[in-house]
């Protein structure tokens, strides 16, 4: 799957460059849920460095997990197995590894009251007409700016962040599939 999934980002990729489409620049790395005091913040995978921005804003997090290991109360913000308490929470950002691992419907079915719904992560940059029409609002990733320098810096283990930026894509801001091919030509 996680080859597939490549491949298909790859011919996404080849799709925008073709038709000169590039999502936002986005420096954002939350999905833009723009968190506020008392808000009920849900999280899809615990991704410890977005905790700060979210719990430092004053909304509760409630962060929705696999590994039974992770469960309980920790510094500001609770872990749980059981999905349905995203039920409660108006705004989420999950991991794209939804994607991977078939939980996105289940997911997408207990995230039913959130208004905002954020994917991101590296797997999060395929064609994104089917996610937007299931309630997805926000597709963020990296966009790779310079694809040799950035294979090249992997490569030798250091930094890519020069080669490349967070991009943030939604469905107001995205053509479509059909006009993204009649652009291409």
């Amino acid at each position: 799957k996680t080859i597939g999934f490549a491949a298909a980002n790859a011919l996404t990729r080849c799709l925008f460059d073709r038709a000169g489409f590039q999502p936002d620049a986005s420096g954002d790395s939350i999905g833009r849920i723009d968190p506020q005091p008392g808000e009920q913040i849900g999280m899809i995978g615990l991704f410890r460095p977005l905790l700060g921005r979210i719990l430092q804003s004053g909304a509760r997090l409630t962060v929705v997990e696999l590994k039974p290991e992770l469960a309980g109360e920790a510094d500001g913000y609770r872990v749980t197995l059981d999905a349905e308490e995203l039920a409660a929470c108006g705004k989420v950002v999950s991991t794209s590894t939804l994607l991977l691992n078939d939980t996105l419907d289940r997911m997408l079915g207990c995230c039913r009251n959130a208004r905002w719904f954020a994917m991101v992560g590296p797997g999060a940059g395929c064609l994104p007409d089917a996610l937007f029409s299931r309630g997805v609002t926000l597709l963020g990733g990296s966009w790779i700016r310079d694809g040799a320098g950035f294979i090249d810096a992997l490569q030798r283990g250091e930094t890519t962040s020069g080669f490349s930026a967070k991009s943030a894509l939604t469905a107001e801001r995205y053509p479509g599939f059909a006009a993204l091919l009649d652009r291409a030509g």
